[in-house]
C-alpha cells in the first residue's frame, strides 16, 4: 500500500487517472481492442430475441455456403472456355502445366485438380437446393394467392347478390312512386269533377239532374251512364312488374374454365329447347313433357310457366323480354316476360319472422314453387298460317322467320301480326336442280339419302334482308327476303343439317354426318371444319368457343384461339368407379353460350349451367 501510495503522488500516474476518468466506454474499449475486433463482434452479435425467433427450416446448407455458391467461379468459367476451345475433355489427362519437362506428373497438382472438381460438385448441389427452395417458395406465394382469390370471389359474388336485391328494392320504389303519382291524380281529377258539378251557381244537382232527365230519357237508357266514382271508392292496387337487371354480372368472367355455377332439375323429360337472354339472367327451357318454363337463373327458380300451346315446344328464342316459341301444333307464341307477376326475393319477409325453431327442417331451404298464374299476362299474341309442326325459329327485333315440316319459310311482322311472305324450299331446289340442268331429283341434287327421322327445317338465322336455312338434304341455303330467291347454296354435308349460325365472315353449322364445317361467307368455300363420334344436335359459338352436342354426356367445346378441343360437363369428372356404383350422366342435346356463359339442357331433363 505504501508503494501505491507512493506512485499516486507522482504527477504522470496523476494526470493517466485524471485522463482516465474523463475518456468515454467506446475510447475505453478502443484502447484495448483492435478496429477490425470490434467490427467483426458488433457483426456477429445477435440479440436474445433474435435467436428466440429463428423460424426453423430443413436446409441442409448454411446460409454461408449459399453465399459461396451464389459467387461466380472464376476457374469453372475458365475451365469451361477451355474445353469449348480444345473441343474435347481431358478428364482422364494431366493439364500441360501439370507435366514436369523431365518427369511423369506433378501428383500435388493434380490433387488439387481433384479438390476444385470435389468443391464444384458441392458447390452445385448447393445451387440445385436453392433453386428447390425458390421454388417451394413460389409454390407458397401461389397457394397464398389462390387463396386470396378465392376470398375476393366470394366478395364478388356477395356483392352481385346484393346488387340483385338492391335493383329490385329499386323497382320495388319506383312501382311506390307509380302508384302515388296515379292516386294524387286521381284524387286531383275527382276534386275538378265535384267543383264542375256542385260549384258552378244554378246547376242541378245529380239527384235533380236524374229527375228530370226522367222526362226525355228512358230509366234503362239513364243507368247505362257511367257513374262518377266516388273518393273512398278503393283502388285496384297495380301489379309490380318484372324488368331486366340494369347492371351485368362479371362472377363467371373470372372463373376457371369448366366450372360448375348451377345444376337445376327443370323437367321431367328431354330438354327440346332452351335459351337465355343474359349471364345470370332469364332463361326459358321446353321440354317433351309438354311444359314451357321460365327460370331466374341468378337464383335457380321457376318463375312461371308459359301455357297455350297444345303440344311440345320444339324451338324457342329469347331476345330482351320477348319470347317466341314454336310448337308441334303448327302455331307460334310470342310472350312478354316483363309483364311476369315474379319477385326475386319474396322469401325474404319470411325469413325476418323466424322463430329460429325450424332449423331442422328441410322443407325451409326448398325453392318455392312460382305463384299460379303468374305468366297469365305475358301471352301477346299466336302466329297460326303453317300447316305442320314448327321446327325452327329465328326472332330479330320485330321481324320473325320459322322454318315448318311442311317444307315452307315464313317470314313474321310481329308489329301487325300476320305473315308476310312465304319461301317454299322444294321451288327453290327444283329451281337450282333446273340450272344445273341435271337429272337428279329435286330433293336430293347432290345424290344423298335424306334422313327420314330429321326435320325438314333444321335451323335457320336471319340478320336484316340475309336468311341462312340448313334443311335435311344436308344444303345450306343463303336466302335474299327482298326477293325471296336463294342468293347462294353450300354444298358440303352429307347428313342433315341440324343447327348453324352465322356472323358477318363466317358461318358455321352442324349436322347428323358428325361433323362441324366452317364456311367463309365471302366466297362460299369451306373454312375449316372437324368430326366428332356422334350426329350434332346443337351448336353455338361466341367471340372465342364453338360449343356442340354431340351425343355424349359432355358438351364439346372448340378454342378459335389456339385451336384446342376439349370437354366440358358433369361427365368429365365421371369415373369407371361411379359407373360400378350406379352413379350416370346423362346425354346432352341442347347447348347454347353467350359471353362465357354455358346452359346445356340433358336428356334426364337437367339443365346445367357452366363457365366456359
Amino acid at each position: 500500500m505504501s508503494s501505491i501510495k507512493r506512485s499516486m503522488r507522482r504527477p504522470g500516474m496523476q494526470r493517466s487517472m485524471l485522463s482516465f476518468t474523463q475518456a468515454a466506454p467506446t475510447e475505453l474499449v478502443r484502447s484495448k481492442i483492435s478496429t477490425s475486433e470490434i467490427a467483426h463482434r458488433a457483426v456477429a452479435f445477435i440479440s436474445d430475441e433474435q435467436l428466440h425467433n429463428i423460424p426453423e427450416t430443413d436446409h441442409s446448407y448454411s446460409l454461408f455456403q449459399g453465399f459461396q455458391a451464389s459467387l461466380p467461379d472464376i476457374e469453372e468459367n475458365e475451365h469451361r472456355k477451355g474445353h469449348r476451345r480444345r473441343g474435347q475433355p481431358k478428364l482422364l489427362t494431366a493439364a500441360p502445366g501439370d507435366i514436369d519437362e523431365d518427369g511423369p506428373p506433378n501428383l500435388a497438382k493434380i490433387k488439387k485438380r481433384r479438390n476444385n472438381t470435389n468443391h464444384r460438385l458441392e458447390m452445385m448441389a448447393i445451387r440445385k437446393n436453392m433453386c428447390s427452395s425458390e421454388i417451394r417458395e413460389i409454390d407458397n406465394k401461389i397457394a397464398n394467392l389462390m387463396a386470396m382469390r378465392k376470398i375476393v370471389l366470394d366478395r364478388l359474388a356477395g356483392l352481385e347478390g346484393e346488387e340483385v336485391e338492391v335493383e329490385q328494392e329499386l323497382v320495388q320504389l319506383d312501382n311506390q312512386i307509380e302508384d302515388m303519382q296515379e292516386a294524387e291524380e286521381a284524387v286531383s281529377q275527382l276534386e275538378a269533377s265535384t267543383v264542375t258539378l256542385e260549384g258552378e251557381p244554378g246547376q242541378l244537382t245529380p239527384t235533380e239532374d236524374q229527375a228530370m232527365d226522367a222526362s226525355f230519357m228512358s230509366e234503362s237508357i239513364y243507368e247505362k251512364l257511367p257513374a262518377v266514382k266516388s273518393p273512398t271508392s278503393p283502388k285496384t292496387k297495380r301489379r309490380p312488374t318484372y324488368t331486366k337487371r340494369k347492371s351485368m354480372p362479371v362472377l363467371h368472367e373470372h372463373l376457371e374454365p369448366g366450372s360448375n355455377i348451377r345444376t337445376i332439375p327443370a323437367h321431367n323429360d328431354i330438354i327440346t329447347a332452351l335459351d337465355f337472354d343474359a349471364p345470370f339472367g332469364t332463361m326459358v327451357s321446353s321440354s317433351l313433357d309438354d311444359t314451357v318454363r321460365v327460370w331466374d337463373l341468378n337464383l335457380g327458380r321457376c318463375m312461371g310457366f308459359l301455357e297455350g300451346h297444345t303440344a311440345s315446344v320444339r324451338c324457342l328464342q329469347i331476345e330482351d323480354n320477348v319470347v317466341a316459341t314454336g310448337s308441334l301444333d303448327a302455331t307460334i307464341r310470342i310472350w312478354d316476360i316483363s309483364r311476369a307477376k315474379y319477385e326475386p326475393f319474396e322469401r325474404n319477409a319470411s325469413k325476418e319472422d323466424d322463430d329460429g325453431l325450424g332449423f331442422g327442417n328441410e322443407g325451409e331451404d326448398e325453392v318455392p314453387p312460382p305463384p299460379p298464374g303468374a305468366m297469365s299476362d305475358c301471352h301477346l299474341s299466336t302466329l297460326e298460317a303453317h300447316v305442320d309442326e314448327v321446327t325452327a325459329l329465328h326472332l330479330r327485333g320485330e321481324t320473325l322467320v320459322s322454318g315448318s315440316a311442311d317444307k315452307t319459310l315464313r317470314q313474321w311482322d310481329l308489329v301487325k301480326g300476320r305473315c308476310v311472305q312465304t319461301l317454299d324450299v322444294l321451288w327453290a331446289a327444283a329451281q337450282a336442280s333446273a340450272s344445273l340442268s341435271t337429272d337428279e331429283s329435286i330433293w336430293r341434287p347432290t345424290g344423298r339419302s335424306a334422313d327420314t327421322n330429321a326435320d325438314f327445317v333444321g335451323a335457320l338465322q336471319v340478320f336484316d334482308a340475309a336468311l341462312a336455312c340448313g334443311t335435311a338434304d344436308g344444303m345450306v341455303r343463303l336466302w335474299d327476303l327482298r326477293s325471296g330467291q336463294v342468293h347462294r347454296s353450300l354444298v358440303g354435308h352429307t347428313g342433315a343439317v341440324t343447327c348453324l349460325q352465322f356472323d358477318d365472315v363466317h358461318l358455321v353449322t352442324g349436322s347428323a354426318d358428325r361433323s362441324i364445317r366452317i364456311w367463309d361467307l365471302r366466297t362460299g368455300t369451306i373454312h375449316d371444319a372437324y368430326a366428332y363420334e356422334n350426329p350434332i344436335t346443337s351448336m353455338q359459338f361466341d367471340a372465342r368457343h364453338i360449343v356442340a352436342a354431340a351425343g355424349e354426356d359432355v358438351v364439346k367445346v372448340y378454342d378459335k384461339t389456339d385451336g384446342r378441343h376439349w370437354d366440358l360437363g358433369a361427365g368429365v369428372s365421371h369415373t369407371v368407379e361411379d359407373s360400378l356404383e350406379g352413379k350416370t350422366t346423362s346425354m346432352v342435346e341442347r347447348v347454347r353460350l353467350k359471353d362465357g356463359f354455358l346452359v346445356e339442357g340433358r336428356r334426364s331433363g337437367e339443365v346445367g349451367a357452366w363457365t366456359c
